[in-house]
């Protein structure tokens, strides 16, 4: 195998992104920061989900389920699209579905998985989230600029700024609340603009508590309106000056885990509602990435084909297989990597680990191809196809020969363990007999 290393030699390495990456792929996660220097293959898949963040820019939706295999880079993926929407001036939000963050329960768990999206919310100038503020005061400042230019109260700006969002559920106390924090920011009380943050990001359990703190009789954010409470974020971070809001959704494979049926059933209903929404247009600068095993989408007793609206929805092209790509609906299944591939992501590893330093590669190009021989012989291609694993053994590797310059790398390669990426296909504590939600009839009937 060779590569033409021209242009890697030439590229510079920031010292804190080579710690963030090194430092979270060794601990199996996928980096915040530098995601550009270790992007190898999938252009196709990119260049589809770059051109629904021109759409969402444009006013428009979309909605992509990014299907792989344990430790196929679906997490990878998803945070190199959440960072080229941040350079493309979106909004991004982000959270992993657990058994207390989804969708719809009778327990507050949709609620807590918008709060997980507000937490989250960045910019390119936040891109580690905590956004919230930053994006109301802009909207705030516009606002102020206009009334000052056109000599009346700033107030009456932002109610007519967002006068358009009164057509949407809960429009009118998103209004009052951002005006509320706009009454804070002018008099320097902290508190109130506190208050109307935590309202945003749903953080009051009653409308008791809300209305104590807020002095306003207005809803509360809970599980029934959280999705609702989301558009509005779009359509407000639009009128803030960007381009839209891109959410991005994780560890989906939660839901399939659910064993109550109720439960799943009613988390796909809900999911449906934002298909829907997504491929018909019907919501403003938003989109939404999620990201799934295939099981998840396909297994017909509990995967989102057993729900037969939603695969009717996601069903794909009957053309479609390794050879044939198809990219125009909803599901992406993301390509395995070829062997080319990873040497070239093993490549600019190893530049990383380097400081981007040609003259500190600890290890030459034999090494690397000796290093991929080692792996096939111990798991086969499961090692450049879900490659997890076997870059946290590659890093684990070059790290000792680091530190220990008298080890020949030749000598320690035989001695590297790869495990094949497990996969976890246990339940959620959720069961059909404790569940939450109401499901089947019989679900606690015992003999």
């Amino acid at each position: 195998m060779s590569e033409d290393t021209s242009d890697l030699e030439a590229t510079t390495i920031r010292p804190r992104d080579r710690d963030a990456i090194i430092q979270s792929l060794q601990a199996g996660l996928v980096p915040r920061r530098g995601l550009q220097h270790i992007q190898v293959g999938r252009a196709k898949e990119v260049k589809a989900v770059t051109e629904d963040l021109d759409r969402i820019a444009d006013g428009g939706s979309a909605v992509r389920f990014v299907i792989g295999e344990y430790g196929s880079g679906k997490t990878f993926f998803l945070n190199l699209m959440r960072s080229i929407a941040l350079e493309k001036r979106l909004v991004t939000a982000h959270a992993d579905l657990t058994p207390d963050r989804r969708f719809r329960s009778t327990s507050g768990h949709g609620r807590a998985l918008y709060q997980q999206l507000a937490r989250n919310l960045s910019t390119r100038a936040t891109p580690d989230g905590g956004a919230l503020r930053s994006i109301v005061e802009r909207f705030i400042a516009e606002a102020n600029r206009d009334a000052s230019s056109q000599d009346v109260p700033t107030e009456e700006v932002i109610r007519d700024r967002l006068d358009e969002l009164s057509e949407l559920v809960a429009g009118y106390a998103f209004t009052d609340i951002v005006t509320l924090y706009w009454e804070g920011y002018q008099e320097n009380d902290d508190e109130l603009q506190h208050a109307a943050l935590r309202w945003l990001r749903g953080e009051y359990d009653t409308k008791t508590e809300a209305r104590n703190v807020l002095d306003e009789r207005v809803p509360i954010i809970d599980d029934s309106n959280w999705y609702e409470m989301t558009k509005l974020l779009a359509r407000f971070v639009d009128l803030a000056g960007y381009e839209g809001l891109l959410i991005n959704l994780d560890e989906m494979v939660n839901l399939y885990k659910l064993s109550h049926t109720g439960a799943r059933k009613s988390n796909y209903e809900k999911l449906l509602s934002i298909v829907n929404d997504g491929l018909q247009g019907q919501t403003v600068g938003l989109g939404f990435l999620f990201a799934g095993t295939p099981d998840f989408l396909t297994d017909t007793k509990r995967g989102l084909y057993s729900y037969d609206a939603l695969k009717t929805r996601l069903a794909e092209s009957t053309f479609a297989s390794d050879e044939l790509v198809d990219m125009s609906g909803p599901v992406i299944r993301l390509s395995s990597l070829t062997q080319e591939d990873m040497f070239v992501l093993l490549q600019k590893l190893r530049h990383i680990h380097a400081g981007g330093d040609p003259e500190n590669y600890v290890i030459p190009d034999e090494a690397l191809e000796a290093f991929m021989q080692h792996c096939n012989e111990q798991i086969g291609a499961a090692y450049f196809q879900t490659p997890r694993n076997t870059i946290k053994e590659f890093l684990s590797f070059l790290a000792i020969l680091e530190q220990n310059p008298a080890v020949s790398w030749d000598e320690l390669i035989g001695e590297i363990e790869v495990e094949s990426e497990g996969i976890d296909t246990s339940q959620t504590e959720e069961s059909e007999s404790t569940g939450d939600d109401k499901g089947d009839d019989l679900a606690g009937f015992k003999l």
